[in-house]
């Protein structure tokens, strides 16, 4: 019997150390948004830009934009960006922002809140994710294509190819963070990849937490943390709920992970744990 309890206790104890991290819901909005794909927080002005695919999600329908959320979850405005098709990623370099739209990334002037410019990409149909250095540099995937794209001074290169499951990018210093598939990868300023970890759901959006962490998602409705040696740690299993999780943000100061729930048509921000 002695035997037993120590097995048991031991056991907890191992499931204790490995499941360190958590989420509490701050708030969720009400089933307003027209299927949020990706948010990009302003944390100056206490802004959430969604992308707002707001009909199929490869469509080129005319009807998709970008709108704005408060970092409360309310004071939604869907109209501040119009006329885009299934815009997906949403990235940011000073006061320009880019959106990808299928086949073209969109330029988009903040301070204006208008569109200047449409950047197309060769061959593209599946535009997904997109990231910007800082050097202004923009990387952005292609996962019907099976491509990353490098975009500087507005002119388009095939970065990567034969990235089957292109997803989630995520450019911190020199590095690229990729999800391709369940593959959750980093490739080097020369290109070189090292694998971080592989992931029990194809990879979405994928965030930094700091000191080498991550939080990821699985479109079907799974949040993942992810530490710097590749442990893995479930935070939120929602696929029974039919809330997806696409392209999350997070606040590192605060803690705060903002997700866009695709069909659920809502918005809904965890604190992380």
């Amino acid at each position: 019997m002695k035997k037993i309890i120590f097995v048991l206790l031991l056991a907890a104890a191992i499931t204790a150390k490995a499941q360190t991290h958590s989420l509490e819901k701050i708030w969720e909005t009400d089933t307003i948004i027209p299927i949020p794909e990706s948010i990009l927080p302003d944390f100056a002005n206490h802004i959430l830009y969604v992308s707002l695919i707001n009909g199929g999600g490869w469509v080129s329908d005319g009807i998709g934009g970008v709108g704005k959320l408060g970092m409360n979850g309310k004071d939604f405005d869907s109209t501040w960006i119009t006329g885009l098709n299934a815009p997906k990623g949403l990235g940011r370099f000073g006061n320009i922002m880019y959106a990808a739209d299928n086949s073209v990334v969109v330029v988009i002037d903040i301070k204006e809140g208008k569109v200047i410019k449409k950047i197309p990409i060769e061959n593209a149909n599946g535009l997904n994710d997109i990231t910007v250095d800082n050097k202004g540099i923009v990387y952005v995937s292609d996962s019907r294509q099976a491509k990353i794209w490098r975009i500087e001074k507005n002119i388009p290169t095939i970065y990567l190819a034969n990235m089957k499951g292109v997803n989630g990018l995520k450019a911190i210093g020199e590095d690229l963070y990729i999800g391709e598939g369940k593959h959750f990868i980093k490739a080097d300023k020369n290109k070189n990849i090292t694998k971080i970890a592989e992931m029990p759901q194809g990879i979405d959006g994928l965030v930094a937490v700091g000191n080498g962490d991550f939080i990821l998602t699985g479109w079907s409705g799974y949040i993942f943390y992810v530490t710097a040696s590749g442990h893995i740690e479930t935070l939120l299993d929602s696929h029974r709920e039919k809330m997806n999780t696409a392209d999350i943000s997070f606040d590192q100061a605060k803690k705060i992970l903002y997700v866009p729930t695709f069909n659920a048509k809502k918005v809904v921000a965890f604190q992380l744990k």
